[in-house]
């Protein structure tokens, strides 16, 4: 499986931005799909996931101003966006997109999004 991201810039604190996975390759081994931030000195950290049947995960600092989706098709998951609305300072991170198989777990490069205040 291979994990394109895309999208991430600088915006202004309350400002809006998308960002979007495409995966590549074994698309129908994904179980799910999900975006992980990552500040320096921090752990990377889980803000959305979406799985084959369309459940979502949305972390609790993002709830309400993040969501999660998918282009449809049925039972897949092979480009998720995440939409950003109500951006904060905090949001300031590298955005990773990450796919899991029944097997392992792939990483695609990082993006980064910037709040400025």
């Amino acid at each position: 499986v291979q994990l394109q991201a895309s999208g991430g810039g600088l915006v202004q604190a309350g400002g809006s931005l998308g960002l979007s996975c495409a995966a590549s390759g074994s698309v129908l081994s994904i179980i799910r799909v999900g975006w992980y931030r990552q500040v320096p000195g921090k752990e990377r950290e889980l803000v959305a996931s979406i799985d084959t049947h369309g459940a979502t995960v949305i972390s609790d600092s993002v709830k309400g101003r993040f969501t999660i989706s998918r282009d449809s098709e049925v039972n897949t998951v092979n480009t998720v966006h995440l939409q950003m609305i109500s951006l904060k300072s905090e949001d300031t991170a590298v955005y990773y997109c990450n796919a899991v198989t029944r097997n392992r777990r792939y990483w695609g490069q990082g993006t980064e999004v910037t709040v400025s205040s």
